[in-house]
């Protein structure tokens, strides 16, 4: 089955007043129909840049370095904001992770759905409200037909962020980008939106790029998981293979970082050091000063994608048949917990 959305060979670069900002670099991924890929990684790692890349959402000094956008068969890589507008709502449409800023505080919400529903719909604002009303209803608004009459600050967080997401699907999208949908909601509030990603995604069958840095809600949503670290995909395979039989020591590092992969009385564990600076990206692989089982070859050559399994790839020099051979750290299999 050709894929929904593929991303081939995609750098993205800024550029500013102290140079070239290199985001992402050489992406390479692919999502099904029905498929819910995570993009996981800390902060600055490119995971939103590659999101809103697609949507061509970025800021003007932005641009496609190299590489190719395909949705749904049909390369947009080099399309401009009249086309992308066409696009944005029938075919994608994303969930900010913020619904504080994302809704307008001034329009009721009715009028924040049906705004997109008449954008690409020939239908009468009588028609578009019905539509609307029905969002509200699959996203799991109590009371609709009066609420769509309210403004956000009638609604608390978890409800705004479902009134984002209805506003994501109004003109039924084949393609969801999720940014950090869940960061400034509670555990409670969390795991309802989740369950309903999924179960819209049962319904519709629209496939969903859930971008997070939580590893927790990921292993609770994802099909497939790719990992990013300064600004490439460093792992990714589905969601089993990378939480039980993780291959990349940075994908060691964010496991082992789990709040439950830590015994009562024990310091939380991190990655020691930082991400590097991507206006100058280390020569070699960009995490071998924060790895502890770097190899001299490490800083000295990018490695390339490793097939593990059919589904399962991972960018380190341990799985070259010249190196030493390193397995996921003992205290890491014994402790992981999802």
């Amino acid at each position: 089955m050709e894929p929904i959305l593929q991303l081939k060979n995609l750098s993205i670069s800024f550029d500013t007043a102290n140079g070239e900002v290199e985001a992402v670099r050489d992406v390479n991924l692919s999502l099904q129909k029905g498929e819910i890929l995570a993009i996981v990684g800390e902060s600055g790692c490119g995971k939103t840049v590659l999101g809103q890349s697609v949507l061509k959402l970025l800021p003007k000094n932005s641009r496609i370095k190299e590489g190719q956008i395909i949705v749904d068969g049909e390369d947009i890589t080099n399309y401009k904001e009249k086309k992308m507008r066409n696009l944005r709502g029938p075919a994608l449409s994303m969930v900010f992770q913020d619904p504080m800023t994302t809704l307008n505080p001034t329009i009721p919400i009715g009028k924040q759905i049906t705004e997109s529903i008449l954008k690409h719909n020939k239908v009468s604002r009588e028609e578009a409200k019905k539509i609307a009303i029905e969002m509200l209803h699959l996203v799991g608004i109590d009371d609709p037909v009066y609420r769509i009459s309210l403004q956000p600050h009638f609604f608390s967080g978890g409800m705004r962020q479902r009134c984002v997401l209805a506003i994501a699907l109004a003109s039924n999208p084949k393609i969801l980008f999720a940014d950090e949908p869940t960061t400034s909601l509670d555990v409670t509030v969390q795991a309802k939106i989740l369950d309903l990603l999924l179960d819209i995604r049962d319904k519709t069958g629209i496939s969903i790029v859930f971008i997070s840095h939580d590893l927790g809600v990921v292993a609770r949503i994802a099909d497939r998981v790719a990992v990013m670290y300064a600004g490439k995909v460093v792992e990714i395979g589905t969601a089993e293979e990378v939480f039980y039989d993780p291959c990349h020591p940075y994908t060691w590092g964010l496991l082992s970082a789990l709040p439950s992969n830590t015994t009562e009385g024990e310091n939380l564990r991190s990655i020691q050091g930082m991400p590097p600076v991507m206006m100058d990206p280390p020569p070699g692989d960009a995490f071998a000063v924060r790895n502890e089982y770097a190899l001299k070859i490490d800083y000295e050559e990018m490695p390339p994608m490793f097939q593990i399994s059919p589904t399962h790839f991972t960018a380190t020099w341990l799985l070259d048949e010249r190196a030493p051979k390193v397995e996921v750290p003992l205290s890491l299999k014994r402790s992981i917990s999802i």
